[in-house]
């Protein structure tokens, strides 16, 4: 079946097989290695991506509903050698250790903040919840993601 969306700004046409999952679209047929496929069953969400800027777990959706939508992946949070304020914050803040569950993370995450800029911590544990990390305990993942609020926060009023 023929397809057409928008992956990371791109505008991206094909056919696709009609029982494809769109995260083996994305690492398979568009090379984008950055969405991990961890469990098949949206347990961990490591395939977490973002459909019209809500996070969807890319081992669920058929690459066939994707026509006529916007897919970001994490690939699209670094800009121009400027790392996303996450992805900093995943740094400063010591909030991955095997980065398997990162991608779905970071990806939760962008879409959190870009509907709230300012979240508690409940918040942030509640929007994470569908994810899985076997290796931090999750309190540097919370961390992080209240240092790239605050951080954000301070960029957009020096605008």
């Amino acid at each position: 079946m023929d397809i057409s969306t928008t992956v990371n700004g791109e505008q991206v046409s094909g056919e696709v097989e009609p029982r494809q999952l769109l995260v083996h679209f994305i690492r398979e047929t568009l090379g984008l290695k950055g969405t991990h496929w961890g469990c098949d069953t949206s347990n961990c969400g490591a395939c977490v991506v973002l459909m019209d800027g809500r996070p969807v777990k890319s081992c669920t959706v058929l690459t066939a509903m994707c026509e006529g939508h916007e897919i970001r992946t994490v690939e699209s949070l670094e800009v121009d050698g400027e790392l996303d304020p996450l992805q900093q914050g995943f740094h400063e803040r010591h909030a991955l250790q095997c980065g398997f569950c990162t991608p779905g993370m970071l990806m939760t995450a962008r879409a959190l903040l870009d509907e709230n800029p300012d979240p508690t911590d409940q918040e942030i544990r509640t929007a994470i919840s569908g994810a899985i990390c076997r290796c931090t305990g999750y309190q540097n993942i919370v961390s992080a993601v209240r240092w790239a609020a605050e951080h954000e926060s301070a960029t957009k009023q020096e605008i």
